[in-house]
């Protein structure tokens, strides 16, 4: 019987232990983080864009594409993994048709946002958010689609910080939480005070979002847990070291240097190659001589 991951990920955030996940944006990348025995990943927007177009985050990223790329990630692992939803791409009926799709691309969790579409990452500027009445319609709409048997976790995330105040983003958490959303998100506290002030004052599981030189402070898992938070990602440390790496290896091709990497031999291991030639082995037709 396939293994039901979104109630597997329910059961664990009923856990006391925060749930740390690395961030994902390739079904490579997703892979490295399960052998590396994080319990879930998360498809970040931002770095599927980006590796996927070379583009911003700034809603160039279509549903379809985004779809495609999840739907590949899920595929590749069998831990849990919390999807990406944007603004639901529409109305409150886009928002019902992304969260069942979602689920039937794999995924356990997916995130639904209050931000005015085309929407852009949560720590840069120029961010707007629709009003209250259409924020709470788009979660009532996710939590509607996982009621009629989406089988899905349903994240609901407000960008009000950057655009009002605490205050409202706090309000809208509240709202959200109130609706039967899984899970808040409020994105981009910027002190250790305001962190705590959404933790007090929000019920529920909350996700704290870690982005080196970000709005937010990057504060330990430990203390996270005490503050109240019930999930940690780090959704960019991934794709930066990537970059970082591939911009080293081809500074020293460009400078007649040999890179420094990985032997072949694992390289090999890593996309797959021992478990494909296993496999190959269980279908070999030995041939019988007459």
């Amino acid at each position: 019987m396939p293994i039901n991951l979104a109630q597997q990920l329910k059961k664990r955030l009923q856990e006391d232990d925060i749930l740390v996940m690395a961030g994902c944006y390739d079904a490579l990348s997703a892979q490295l983080a399960e052998k590396a025995d994080f319990e879930a990943t998360f498809m970040s927007g931002f770095a599927v864009s980006a590796s996927r177009l070379g583009e911003p985050d700034t809603g160039l990223l279509s549903y379809g594409e985004i779809l495609d790329q999840g739907r590949n990630i899920c595929q590749a692992v069998s831990i849990p993994v919390f999807g990406d939803g944007d603004t639901g791409y529409g109305n409150a009926m886009n928002v019902k048709r992304t969260v069942r799709e979602y689920a039937q691309a794999g995924f356990a969790c997916i995130m639904i946002e209050d931000q005015v579409a085309p929407k852009r990452c949560g720590h840069t500027k120029g961010k707007l958010v629709v009003d209250r009445q259409e924020a709470f319609s788009r979660i009532q709409a996710a939590v509607d689609a996982r009621e009629e048997g989406a089988d899905i976790l349903i994240m609901a995330r407000t960008d009000a910080r950057a655009t009002h105040d605490l205050d409202e983003a706090i309000y809208r958490a509240q709202i959200f939480a109130e609706i039967g959303a899984d899970m808040t998100f409020l994105e981009a506290p910027q002190t250790e005070a305001e962190m705590q002030r959404y933790c007090d004052e929000v019920s529920g599981i909350k996700m704290a979002n870690l982005i080196a030189q970000g709005k937010t402070p990057v504060l330990p898992p430990v203390q996270l847990q005490k503050m109240g938070y019930s999930i940690a990602v780090y959704p960019l440390t991934t794709l930066s070291v990537a970059i970082q790496a591939m911009q080293n290896a081809l500074l020293d091709l460009k400078q007649g240097r040999t890179p420094q990497g990985i032997c072949f031999d694992e390289l090999k291991t890593c996309v797959g190659f021992d478990n494909y030639y296993a496999e190959e082995a269980r279908y070999a037709v030995k041939l019988v001589e007459k």
